[in-house]
């Protein structure tokens, strides 16, 4: 993971993690690795913690393994809440990492960054590239709090150049709890199975009342209107979800709305 604050330092504690485990915090991954040998370790196999975590065929036993997933767990979630408990209200955006950067979904998301930044909301992304860069570029630019919340994952190529605090995380849960735990609101762009994801915890937590006053704008008509219109004619129509939960989420392809809609509902 990189920590840093709103002034761009940066620091590193991987090496860190590799010292633990080195000195036996983690004995059996600390055995593998050294089994592995230096180049497999440069290769990108160190995405797969999570891997590790879940495999039902992987090594087990409390005592072996899981004791120390779960102390390395606790330290990742601490070092995500230290490094992020002085941000200012932020604004969690999502977006296709694929996302071209000569798009007009590119320039849309730098034009959200920047309208968020300007209205005083850190903004948040998951630190990579297309419209996770985008929405980072035009924060920074404005001179906003540009936030990168990464994921180590060996064909992701780190963060963006446009995150003031960015971080990198080695378990998805622990991610995506930071999203949330930091943010007042969430704006989704165009995007994939990993931007359907997120917005469908962040629509579970909002349904459950896990989480209050949390708007959810979904960016992109022509993208999102497809969805929109399935979730009220078969999900609604056949009884699997309530006609109030259409008003969990809106659509725009404007982004005074979606900046105003966000500040209105969370009383900014």
């Amino acid at each position: 993971m990189t920590t840093g604050n709103s002034e761009g330092t940066k620091v590193s504690v991987r090496q860190e993690r590799r010292g633990y485990l080195l000195h036996g915090l983690d004995p059996v991954e600390a055995e593998e690795a050294e089994q592995a040998g230096p180049a497999a370790r440069n290769a990108g196999d160190e995405g797969d913690s999570d891997r590790r975590l879940l495999d039902p065929d992987g090594a087990s036993g409390w005592t072996e393994r899981d004791a120390w997933q779960v102390a390395r767990i606790q330290a990742e979630f601490g070092e995500g809440f230290r490094a992020l408990s002085g941000l200012p209200p932020a604004v969690s955006v999502f977006g296709s990492a694929r996302t071209s950067p000569d798009s007009a979904e590119y320039e849309a998301g730098v034009r959200l960054g920047r309208g968020l930044a300007e209205a005083g909301w850190a903004v948040i992304t998951g630190g990579g590239p297309g419209a996770m860069e985008a929405a980072n570029k035009g924060a920074q630019e404005a001179g906003g709090v540009s936030v990168g919340l990464g994921i180590e994952l060996p064909f992701e190529s780190g963060l963006n150049p446009y995150c003031d605090i960015g971080l990198n995380f080695r378990y998805f849960f622990v991610r995506k709890t930071c999203f949330v735990k930091y943010s007042r609101g969430f704006v989704v762009l165009p995007g994939g199975l990993g931007t359907l994801d997120e917005l469908f915890e962040a629509l579970t937590l909002v349904q459950t009342g896990k989480v209050t006053r949390f708007p959810i704008v979904l960016f992109g008509t022509e993208h999102w209107g497809g969805l929109a219109d399935w979730i009220k004619s078969t999900l609604v129509a056949g009884g699997k979800c309530s006609e109030k939960d259409l008003d969990l989420f809106h659509l725009t392809d404007d982004v005074d709305e979606a900046v105003a809609l966000l500040s209105r509902e969370t009383e900014r």
